[in-house]
């Protein structure tokens, strides 16, 4: 799996999984990619900074924040969960899979904090409270901010149950 980072001929950036750049290549060019936003298919790879992770750093890995769309309480769904639902019938059945086990597992092993995502990714890097995933919503300004500070996270496209 590889995670590109991708801009939209309207600007959106958004995080997208591919099971290899081979894969991304072919689905860009039958503009099988919508923008999470707007749902554009002129999509490009944006510039992004490759992400290591230090050997033997378990315990970072398990405290990493994972920001994702998610609601815990059954609602009607909301204009970007109808689009994220509408692109995962388009994507190939194995990343859906392994997307919607991505998101089994998020949700077992960490905590939803809901849109206070990007304070408490705070809170925890400054030591203000306990070690320990999360996940929510966060807006673009404030993931920006987040790196910035130098905050360890990752986006997640959240696909729906059920699809």
């Amino acid at each position: 799996m590889i995670l590109y980072r991708l801009r939209c001929s309207k600007g959106h950036e958004f995080d997208s999984w591919f099971k290899d750049s081979k894969t991304y290549e072919r689905q860009e060019k039958k503009s099988l990619i919508g923008c999470a936003v707007c749902g554009d298919a002129k999509v490009a790879r944006a510039l992004m900074a490759p992400r290591l992770g230090t050997k033997g750093n378990k315990k970072a890995a398990v405290a990493s924040n994972v920001p994702a769309v998610a609601d815990p309480v059954p609602t009607a769904p909301s204009p970007e969960q109808q689009q994220m639902a509408a692109l995962a019938r388009k994507m190939p059945k194995e990343l859906r899979e392994a997307l919607i086990k991505v998101r089994a597992e998020v949700e077992k092993n960490c905590e939803h904090v809901g849109d206070k995502f990007a304070d408490e990714a705070r809170k925890i890097h400054y030591g203000e409270s306990d070690k320990r995933g999360i996940y929510g919503e966060t807006t673009d300004k404030e993931a920006e901010e987040l790196a910035e500070e130098g905050i360890e996270f990752g986006r997640l496209p959240w696909i729906p149950r059920g699809n």
